[in-house]
């Protein structure tokens, strides 16, 4: 698996000579731990998919791979199962070789939600906190980041970015299984850093806001959505149990109670600069996820509550700015 070879030497350049050979003796080891034997499978069903170069591509507008004439011979449906290996595709929507993988996520909406919200991506160095299987890393290239590097410890996801890479061949954008923890701290190296859909399943919400100033060189850029709900600065949520039937979450802060924490973390120009109600056509099963999903976790007699009787999904997203 030389899946990461261009990437040491792209951190050296950087100034990150000890993280890349940190992750030189850790990320072979990581890339086989948590696949639950898995690997093997999914390593076998990336080099059967086919051996195609994609007469196009775009990943400005939507991350579209190939056309269906590229395949030749094979059949969309032999990609199709290829595809399937990974099952489930949950952040996109991709299409490879006139293949549309209708993800759970409709990624795209929350990209259009934040993109005229951002400074410009062109020549910038991306950190991706929580990446899932790089979609929006592959959108902020076709807006001209110049370096992108995902990070996700799901290694199904890690592995999903590696079929679309198996294509794209593209040196500068990079998935890693690793989490927040496990970067350095005080990095101080990336020009904008996204964490999205991760703050509400830390036990330690200001830990994470540090973490990701750390990352960030000075007058670098944090993008930040997360779940959210409506009160006042000192408005903070800790269900009880399971939210939306999630085990993980922990603490669903206000706008308000939100703006100061990143305050006290020492942002600055701190902006929420959209919210939005999560909705069952933004979230939902399809043939690429199976399981449940947004409908299943909401009251079916209350589409404001969730199954649990709390408040359902709300969203925002915050730009700030490290001083």
């Amino acid at each position: 698996m030389n899946f990461y070879d261009a990437l040491y030497p792209q951190l050296a350049a950087m100034g990150q000579h000890l993280w890349s050979q940190q992750l030189q003796k850790t990320l072979p080891e990581r890339m086989l731990q948590g696949s639950h034997g898995k690997m093997e499978g999914w390593l076998k069903a990336l080099a059967a998919l086919p051996e195609r170069r994609p007469s196009q591509w775009e990943l400005k507008n939507q991350v579209t791979i190939g056309a269906a004439e590229d395949l030749g011979e094979i059949s969309q449906e032999e990609l199709i199962a290829g595809l399937q290996t990974f099952h489930p595709w949950r952040k996109g929507p991709y299409n490879l070789f006139g293949v549309k993988i209708d993800t759970e996520w409709r990624s795209d909406w929350k990209w259009e939600r934040l993109l005229p919200h951002i400074q410009p991506l062109a020549g910038r160095r991306v950190l991706d906190v929580g990446c899932g299987n790089g979609y929006h890393g592959w959108r902020m290239r076709g807006v001209g980041a110049e370096f992108v590097l995902g990070i996700e410890p799901f290694l199904l996801s890690v592995m999903q970015f590696q079929v679309m890479q198996r294509y794209l061949c593209d040196p500068q954008h990079h998935v890693i299984p690793i989490g927040i923890e496990d970067v350095p701290a005080n990095l101080g190296c990336f020009d904008s850093v996204f964490s999205m859909g991760v703050l509400y399943h830390r036990r330690s919400p200001l830990d994470h806001l540090l973490e990701l100033k750390g990352c960030l060189r000075a007058g670098g850029e944090l993008i930040l959505e997360t779940l959210i709900v409506d009160g006042d600065q000192t408005t903070i949520f800790m269900p009880a149990g399971r939210y939306a039937k999630m085990r993980n979450v922990w603490f669903l802060p206000s706008i308000a109670a939100l703006t100061l924490w990143l305050q006290r973390c020492g942002f600055t120009g701190i902006t929420c600069v959209d919210t939005n109600r999560t909705s069952r056509e933004e979230q939902r099963s399809t043939e690429w996820m199976k399981f449940e999903s947004l409908a299943d976790f909401l009251d079916p007699d209350d589409a404001g509550r969730t199954i649990e009787g709390h408040p359902a999904p709300l969203r925002a997203i915050f730009t700030a700015t490290k001083a």
